[in-house]
């Protein structure tokens, strides 16, 4: 049911603008884009408004970067100001979303993240297994290019389902145009658009896995999916059918490699961990890629460009994380490491409280 309400003029308002440029701020206070954008606060926020009433907005280029991490994957990065109008737009349309998530959809979701996603994985295979006594199989796949395939005229649709008014779904259109592979594809990494409508466009996925396959041990984590079972050739079936789904109403495809029926008495790897049943292991380049993001966040407190916030709160997801599976050796290693480096800021109550097992 489409929603009535006025969205365009909340949207515009000086208040909502102003949310959004505190949480685009968020974490990035010393960065000279930010400092720049506030000391004309007023008026840059104004002119955002009168640029949007007028529908003469028009997001600047992207800058692009390649990321070389677990795998290498390209990031586009909004001007600030943009980012301000990203953060606008999710305030209002968001929580008229939000309310029909369903509860096992995990990623870029206040109160969810990886660490529920994986406690979650959890106790759905021990009451499957009954305590370990029963085979459990898993179904685990994640979408083919995902975020280059999104496809823009379908989001809108489904968009347009719940929010009526034509002058937000011009803004969108206009966010989603600054981007775009081909023929109307394609969604940035790294935006915070990008991670809203990639739920958005999968709760499609979530609604029907749910309702109507009626998989009750269903978990996603972006396009990364899960379903756990007793039959395996239940869930052959239903990785049929979902590719059929998917194909057919979203125009996307399972990965073909990354698609699998796996035991999950021989360990299951999801979400950066493989889950025994019994214990669970971190791969080796994912405790690298914690380094690499640590010692670059270093480089810019070194440089004066963050707080900090930012490194401890880093820290304390990624401990959060890591503590879920036999890491203890690699965790005080690591926290003894920054308690060197940051004497004045690090104490150590912290340091017993995230690196205590």
């Amino acid at each position: 049911m489409a929603v009535s309400r006025d969205l365009w003029k909340e949207l515009c308002s000086y208040n909502n603008l102003l949310l959004a440029f505190k949480k685009a701020r968020k974490h990035k206070t010393l960065r000279p884009y930010v400092i720049e954008f506030e000391k004309d606060l007023q008026n840059n926020l104004l002119l955002l408004r009168t640029e949007l009433l007028l529908h003469s907005y028009k997001p600047k280029p992207l800058e692009t970067f390649i990321l070389h991490d677990s795998k290498t994957r390209k990031i586009s990065k909004s001007d600030f100001r943009d980012r301000v109008i990203h953060h606008a737009v999710c305030n209002i349309i968001e929580p008229f979303f939000e309310k029909i998530f369903i509860c096992d959809s995990y990623a870029n979701r206040k109160g969810k993240g990886m660490l529920k996603a994986i406690q979650r994985f959890e106790y759905f295979r021990q009451n499957l297994s009954q305590n370990n006594t029963s085979p459990i199989f898993v179904l685990k796949s994640d979408i083919r290019h995902y975020f280059d395939e999104v496809d823009h005229s379908i989001l809108l649709e489904i968009l347009r389902e719940r929010i009526n008014d034509p002058r937000v779904l011009w803004l969108i259109r206009k966010v989603l145009g600054s981007y775009s592979t081909s023929g109307g594809k394609g969604m940035p990494l790294g935006n915070l658009t990008s991670q809203f409508f990639a739920n958005v466009y999968l709760n499609e996925l979530d609604q029907f896995v749910k309702h109507t396959l009626k998989a009750k041990c269903y978990i996603r984590y972006v396009d990364d999916f899960v379903i756990l079972h007793n039959s395996k050739e239940k869930l052959s079936a239903w990785k049929e059918i979902i590719a059929v789904f998917l194909r057919e109403k979203l125009w996307l495809d399972l990965h073909p490699e990354k698609t699998k029926i796996i035991s999950a008495h021989h360990g299951v790897n999801f979400l950066g961990l493989k889950i025994f049943p019994y214990h669970k292991i971190m791969k080796k380049r994912n405790v690298r890629s914690f380094k690499r993001k640590l010692k670059a966040l270093c480089e810019k407190y070194d440089n004066g460009e963050i707080l900090y916030d930012e490194i401890y709160d880093f820290l304390d997801g990624w401990i959060a994380y890591a503590k879920n599976a036999d890491t203890f050796n690699v965790r005080k290693k690591i926290m003894k490491n920054v308690e060197d480096k940051f004497q004045g800021e690090f104490s150590m109550k912290e340091y017993n409280r995230i690196c205590k097992k």
